[in-house]
């Protein structure tokens, strides 16, 4: 089949390489002359672990595309997919700039009848909108599906191939049809696809972001009692995420959440609530746990050598959002730099794969290192932020060595209280007793 992706980004670029991977005729298209320049070469912008080797094949074989020439994408594609970015404005709320020049773009160039399928993340509404947009303006019929994305920055690839479901949301039967056989080779492994209203696919997208964003907020509150009670939160969560009804998944405490999704869609769906004369309580509180959250490494550095940090160096462990991804957008990372430059201290910066993108938003004012041992040298503390693989079973002889304290604070409880117990560091954890330095006899 004939497909166009409109959006290069993220989630573009995973839909495009798979879906012509499974021998789609596939164009994408997108403003920037540098990037498609790059996608040609078969060259990947992003990190993403199997995305590179699936563009470089796909070019290759002539099955992927790539043009800046949107009227040419457009004309090309049988079925268009959408996925082009949905910021937040400032009140919360989405924008949708994007979106509605594409609609408009569809309307002046399309030659006959189309398929669009929305991926963005979008408000409740806006599909029907699109399609109300390009048929008051274009002779020929388009039909809305809303198809949202459930991908994870990390293991992305793996997601598309063999989703957990397919969300298909569409007004037209014919339309659902042509998009639930182009998922086919994805669910041969018998999961589930759903054909459903266009807004109920819209608001499940929000919905289920926002309910695992719920889960990580309430563990993190639990922490937090936890911290100031001086009990072991991973004893809770243990006796909590038995009981099948609760469950171990996104149920870890931490620094908080961050990435492009999270933050954004649960802001996006309390103004969505408010809209429609909901209070979303629940969910603001959700935002609000995780915006503390992301500063309780600072607070427990702060507790540890004072509100003046001028003088202190610190080495940081991870700071894209998650591991295996270089998107640091959000991330809590980002917001213990930023406070730890605003208290008067240094920072020296670790990441496997996100450096070049914290380089260009914080340039000279930190140092950046591609070891993560290198990167403690002559620092009076490490503080980890990501879970990186590399980092859940490092040489702490090596650190002890390289610090010139001691002092570990780790943002996502890698180590067991009984390990560091035998060690010579201070060791600070997110709902877990402080570790006073002392080796046990």
């Amino acid at each position: 089949m004939r497909l166009t992706i409109v959006g290069t980004g993220y989630v573009g670029l995973v839909t495009g390489a798979c879906l012509a991977d499974t021998g789609n005729d596939v164009v994408g298209t997108d403003k920037d002359p540098e990037k498609i320049d790059a996608l040609r070469q078969g060259e990947c912008p992003i990190f993403e672990p199997g995305l590179a080797e699936l563009l470089n094949t796909n070019v290759k074989t002539g099955r992927l595309r790539f043009t800046t020439d949107l009227a040419e994408a457009i004309r090309h594609g049988e079925v268009i997919f959408i996925a082009v970015g949905t910021p937040p404005l400032g009140d919360g709320s989405t924008d949708l700039t994007a979106v509605h020049a594409v609609a408009d773009a569809i309307a002046d160039h399309i030659e006959g009848p189309k398929i669009v399928a929305i991926k963005s993340t979008v408000p409740v509404g806006t599909g029907d909108a699109f399609e109300e947009r390009i048929n008051r303006r274009s002779k020929h019929r388009v039909c809305v599906v809303s198809n949202p994305e459930f991908l994870k920055e990390g293991t992305a690839i793996g997601d598309f191939l063999k989703p957990d479901r397919v969300v298909i949301g569409a007004e037209d039967p014919s339309a659902a049809a042509v998009i639930k056989e182009l998922h086919e080779p994805f669910v041969r492994n018998q999961r589930p696809m759903f054909i459903m209203s266009r807004s109920a696919a819209e608001m499940t997208k929000y919905a289920a972001n926002a309910y695992l964003s719920t889960r990580i907020s309430f563990i993190n509150q639990i922490a937090s009692i936890c911290d100031r009670l001086g009990i072991n939160v991973n004893e809770v969560r243990s006796g909590m995420g038995s009981d099948a009804r609760i469950g171990f998944h996104f149920l870890y405490p931490g620094a908080g959440y961050g990435g492009s999704c999270f933050p954004k869609d649960v802001q996006a769906l309390v103004h969505i609530a408010q809209r429609a004369g909901v209070e979303a309580d629940l969910l603001h509180s959700v935002h609000q746990v995780n915006q503390r959250q992301r500063e309780v490494l600072f607070h427990k550095i702060v507790a540890r050598f004072g509100e003046s940090l001028t003088g202190v160096c610190f080495a940081i462990w991870g700071v894209a959002f998650k591991p295996k991804t270089d998107d640091i957008r959000e991330a809590p990372a980002v917001v213990l730099i930023e406070k730890l430059l605003e208290a008067g201290a240094t920072v020296r910066a670790h990441d496997p794969a996100a450096l070049d993108n914290l380089r260009r938003q914080f340039g000279d004012r930190l140092t950046y290192h591609e070891s993560n041992y290198e990167v403690l040298d002559g620092a009076d503390a490490l503080a980890i932020v990501t879970e990186w693989n590399e980092f859940r079973s490092p040489s702490f002889d090596e650190i002890e060595r390289r610090l010139r304290h001691p002092i570990l604070f780790d943002g996502r409880n890698l180590y067991s209280l009984e390990a560091m117990r035998t060690r010579r560091f201070e060791y600070y954890s997110i709902g877990r007793p402080a570790v006073n330095g002392a080796p046990s006899a």
